[in-house]
């Protein structure tokens, strides 16, 4: 590792301890890896591409330091409790629909047995328009 490398590490580890007790001198003082790196005067993704394993360290010290969670955890666990009401929902939703269908089923059908075959000698139904044509039942 070069020096630069080294500085830059050395003052990420410091931000870290600022970050964590509570005593940034940049930053907004959030507890992410973009604060972090404005904290230590890095950039964003230098802390993202180069010291991945700062970025792990710091998120494990927070979780161990701190009883705060950090913020992309928060969103993620946000996102996950949406989706489970959302697919929540949509069982209870397709649980309705399949009822309904049943209903509807079984009320064409006692429609249908109620109704009947019309009698041989009227082919088409009382009341029907003259230019209605309508399906001959079929012969078995």
């Amino acid at each position: 590792m070069n020096q630069q490398h080294q500085d830059e590490r050395t003052r990420i580890r410091e931000a870290m301890d600022r970050l964590l007790a509570g005593q940034p001198t940049v930053s907004n003082g959030s507890l992410t890896a973009a604060a972090l790196a404005v904290e230590a005067g890095v950039h964003r993704m230098a802390l993202l591409k180069r010291h991945v394993d700062l970025k792990i360290e710091f998120y494990g010290r927070i979780r161990t330091e701190t009883t705060q969670v950090p913020e992309s955890e928060k969103r993620l666990r946000q996102t996950v409790s949406k989706l489970k009401k959302t697919v929540s929902n949509q069982k209870s939703e397709i649980d309705d629909l399949r009822q309904q269908v049943t209903l509807l089923a079984m009320a064409g059908a006692v429609l249908v047995a109620s109704q009947g075959t019309p009698p041989a000698s009227e082919p088409y139904p009382a009341g029907a328009p003259d230019n209605v044509i309508p399906f001959r039942p079929p012969t078995i």
